[in-house]
């Protein structure tokens, strides 16, 4: 789902004394392509596997990956900060910690704390309509084609986050409430992003909304993808267990960003001086 600029005219570039559109920095995050998306499952559903891979057979137990996985994403977000541009590399590594750190977030409330889905689900859900209100409040912009200034890099950063808890526990919640299975999951999450998708071009529903609405719903897409592929026969799944399939999608993920890196096909133009 690509943004057309047309659509984001309400969430204004900020503008010089003169009224002229200036930007501090080149665009820090990849252009909404098709290969953004596949990444972003990919990387949701990487999330999802890696968290129990290390919980369970590495035998770090929920707290101990919860600290290794925030401490790795703390100096990643470092490096991503540090760039002056979109770095393929750095960028999608800093998603798929962060896929793994939502995650994490979310079953230490439910298992370790044992907060109820539907309340870790309301909270995540203010927590992020919040952030999305003061980030335009501050920028003026949610839209992703102008995280140019280290301000709106921050509120970015902290909306992923707060999208992969939020889609975490709202994922589960419609998982073990509905109890539709994994294949049927999947099916239903992406008729809604279908639907969204939809929305946008036939209806005119606003590209920054539909593209974070989306990008909510990508979270329980990849969960449920990452638990049908990983999960016994007997659960539903197809048994391929996480180790194969955190290795396979890792290793689809690498190569579509080395490809990334060489075309530069998800890079925002550079910005003309106005």
């Amino acid at each position: 789902m690509t943004q057309d600029p047309s659509h984001t005219a309400s969430f204004a570039v900020p503008r010089s004394s003169d009224g002229t559109a200036h930007r501090t920095r080149r665009n820090k995050v990849p252009e909404p392509t098709v290969y953004f998306w596949i990444i972003k499952v990919l990387c949701t559903t990487v999330g999802e596997t890696a968290a129990d891979l290390l919980a369970q057979r590495a035998g770090l137990g929920l707290t101990g990956v919860s600290a290794l996985m925030s401490v790795l994403l703390a100096l990643v977000l470092v490096a991503q900060f540090r760039t002056r541009a979109y770095r393929p590399g750095v960028y999608w590594t800093a998603v798929a910690l962060i896929s793994v750190v939502g995650t994490l977030i979310s079953d230490n409330l439910t298992d370790g704390l044992g907060v109820p889905l539907e309340l870790s689900t309301a909270v995540f859900a203010v927590l992020l309509a919040a952030t999305f209100l003061t980030w335009h409040r501050r920028e003026r912009t949610l839209s992703v084609h102008h995280v140019d200034t280290t301000g709106r890099e921050a509120f970015y950063w902290l909306a992923v986050l707060f999208t992969f808890a939020l889609g975490t526990a709202a994922g589960d919640l419609v998982a073990e409430r509905m109890a539709l299975g994994y294949l049927t999951s999947i099916l239903v999450f992406a008729a809604v992003i279908a639907l969204v998708a939809v929305a946008h071009r036939a209806l005119g529903l606003d590209a920054v909304w539909s593209f974070w609405i989306a990008y909510v719903l990508t979270r329980p897409l990849g969960a449920s993808t990452g638990d049908y592929l990983s999960q016994p026969t007997g659960d539903g799944g197809l048994g391929l267990g996480t180790v194969v399939t955190s290795a396979l999608f890792l290793a689809v993920i690498l190569a579509l960003v080395v490809h990334l890196s060489v075309t530069g096909k998800d890079t925002t133009p550079a910005p003309t001086t106005a």
